[in-house]
């Protein structure tokens, strides 16, 4: 493993913390559901089984490598871990965000793809899928979600909750809220009675994406 500093992984384990708690007081996560993850060059620092995350501090850092060997902290992983390592190993990810959210846990079990109610879905990378349904914590709903997430950076997960990644926790946890945003729309239009939403193109989603690039302050 590449050599650590001891600094720096406490500042990003902090801000692991700080994710979570953010998660559970905007209601994407009830309890000890959901979980977060941040990598630090080979470590992967990641939030603790069965722990509420208001009792979590500097001292509980949990961390595993790549292969999931614990290598820090006296508190298990994650019954996720599996999820997290699947979205390290075969991405540039340096941070992944795991929830429960209510309205996009709904959507995945109606659709397949969430439909292009808004040009949102140009932040996940374009038309959001739904990984098929394997019980929480295994192999098996770790390859789902690879699947799913193939060119994207987001994705649901059917009967569970989402998963997104990015370079930073800010950039994963924006991504999660997007999408939960995003489900919430398509759910609120879809139910008028009567009426069908319209949906975008995959042209106009493109022109969005590119669009995109150009987005914010520059740098």
């Amino acid at each position: 493993m590449s050599e650590q500093h001891p600094e720096s992984v406490g500042r990003i384990w902090l801000d692991v913390v700080a994710t979570a708690r953010r998660s559970a007081a905007d209601g994407l996560v009830v309890g000890t559901s959901g979980n977060v993850s941040a990598r630090v060059g080979d470590l992967v620092l990641v939030t603790p089984s069965g722990v509420p995350y208001d009792r979590l501090g500097p001292r509980d850092a949990v961390g595993v490598d790549l292969e999931g060997r614990q290598i820090l902290g006296g508190l298990g992983p994650t019954s996720e871990l599996p999820l997290h390592l699947a979205v390290y190993r075969s991405t540039d990810a340096a941070a992944v965000v795991h929830t429960h959210a209510v309205h996009a846990t709904a959507v995945s079990t109606l659709v397949t793809e969430v439909p292009l109610v808004h040009y949102a879905a140009a932040i996940l990378g374009g038309p959001v899928r739904t990984a098929a349904y394997a019980r929480y914590g295994t192999p098996e709903l770790a390859e789902a979600m690879l699947g799913a997430l193939e060119g994207r950076t987001g994705c649901l997960l059917a009967n569970h909750g989402t998963v997104t990644y990015g370079d930073t926790l800010d950039q994963a946890y924006e991504r999660t809220a997007q999408l939960e945003w995003l489900c919430r729309l398509w759910l609120t239009a879809s139910s008028v009675p009567g009426r069908t939403p319209a949906l975008l193109d995959a042209a106009q989603l493109d022109e969005v994406t590119e669009a995109l690039k150009g987005y914010g302050q520059p740098g």
